[in-house]
């Protein structure tokens, strides 16, 4: 590898490290080293790159939209392109699933949707404390640091995280207790010193957490802690949205309505910066201007997602098609899981886990993938799980291939 990267750029960087190549093209599932080694990739960007890489329908209408000099950068100015945008959200995302939500436009990342969630339940509520989760994953920000699980990551902030109290996540006992029994013992109880909370933030499977998935059934009993207790309901889908776990929003098969949902990574199409926070008419009550930044209108990003939606969510193939090829690779891993003592399978839809007692496992895995020219990651809070995130439109041809070298990689490691 090229010198200036160990020369020049900070010890911070780390997919360089895990995937040490020099890249230089993408197209679809694929990318491709500088010497045209081509890479297989089921990583997808960590869920930025649902519809692949340099998707040629979406790059169509962005160099059209380059071409005729239209707008670029518009802060929250009106703009042709965000009107087009605002209207496809609701013709293909809102109205066939009767969600009424405003569109907040607040910065170009996850983490700038979330921060401006966890303010707005702080105005909307009047309360402080917002209830996470054990492995939440929500953004390297501070506020989104401060309901976050991950111990290595909250320690980069370097000051007290506070004002958020973690609970246990679906499962987290082994199915020990029943549900929120800690929980809403906690907030019945005018003894247990739990403040009040505003809100709930919760992403209905974990990607960074481990590829943990809540049940349906947990999803709606959070709902109804929620109603009960005058908690609002914030879903992150910031990774799982858009389709990763088979519908467009990874609550629909729960049934529930979160009071506002987080979305970024593949809301852009392209793989361009953009997010959105959706928020119940009812709880837009920002005044103008309180909270903004330089970069909330990606005008080119508006473009490529408005022509996304409209290719891919007019109807349920694409829907369709991610819960089978998910079907597959769950098959495949329970297969490997069943084999060696310890593994676990996990997942739904296009997200799926696989992971091991030793928790170096997966990270032998992984590298061992990368051998054989597969982009495979890892996660949980001792990177113990291989996370197979594929962009969804992938060929089967492309799914066998990758399912192929995860059989063979697991095998030269655990052989």
């Amino acid at each position: 590898m090229n010198d200036i990267f160990a020369s020049l750029e900070s010890e911070v960087r780390s997919y360089s490290r895990t995937w040490p190549t020099t890249f230089d093209k993408a197209g679809g599932s694929w990318l491709y080293g500088e010497d045209g080694t081509p890479y297989l990739d089921f990583f997808a960007g960590a869920g930025a790159l649902n519809y692949g890489h340099n998707n040629p329908l979406l790059k169509r209408k962005l160099i059209e939209y380059i071409e005729r000099d239209g707008v670029t950068h518009g802060l929250d100015q009106a703009t042709v392109a965000k009107r087009e945008f605002l209207e496809t959200v609701d013709e293909k995302l809102l109205k066939p699933r009767g969600l009424d939500y405003k569109v907040q436009f607040p910065g170009p990342t996850g983490t700038n949707s979330v921060e401006s969630a966890l303010k707005l339940v702080r105005k909307i509520t009047g309360r402080e404390s917002i209830i996470s989760f054990t492995n939440a994953f929500h953004g390297m920000t501070l506020g989104s640091l401060s309901v976050t699980g991950n111990s290595m990551k909250r320690g980069g902030a370097g000051i007290p995280l506070v004002h958020s109290t973690p609970m246990p996540y679906d499962n987290y006992f082994d199915g020990q207790y029943p549900d929120f029994l800690y929980f809403e013992r906690l907030l019945e109880d005018s003894g247990s010193g739990l403040n009040e909370p505003a809100a709930v933030i919760v992403e209905t499977l974990q990607g960074e957490g481990g590829i943990n998935s809540s049940r349906p059934e947990w999803l709606r009993g959070l709902r109804e802690l929620c109603d009960k207790h005058g908690m609002l309901l914030i879903v992150d889908d910031v990774q799982m949205g858009c389709g990763r776990t088979g519908p467009f929003f990874s609550f629909e098969e729960a049934g529930i309505t979160p009071d506002i949902v987080c979305l970024s990574k593949s809301i852009g199409g392209y793989g361009m910066p953009l997010a959105l926070t959706l928020i119940k008419s009812e709880h837009d009550v920002w005044e103008p201007g309180e909270h903004n930044g330089t970069f909330r209108g990606n005008n080119p990003a508006f473009v490529t997602a408005s022509e996304a939606l409209k290719l891919y969510w007019s109807d349920d193939s694409l829907q369709q098609s991610t819960i089978a090829k998910g079907e597959r690779i769950g098959q495949v891993i329970g297969e490997i899981a069943d084999k060696y003592e310890g593994g676990v399978a996990k997942g739904r839809g296009l997200a799926r886990g696989l992971g091991f007692e030793d928790p170096e496992t997966a990270g032998k895995i992984s590298k061992a993938a990368f051998d054989r020219k597969l982009i495979l990651e890892t996660s949980g809070p001792q990177s113990e799980v291989i996370k197979i995130m594929p962009p969804l439109t992938l060929s089967d041809e492309e799914l066998e291939q990758g399912l192929q070298i995860i059989v063979d990689s697991v095998q030269a490691v655990l052989a």
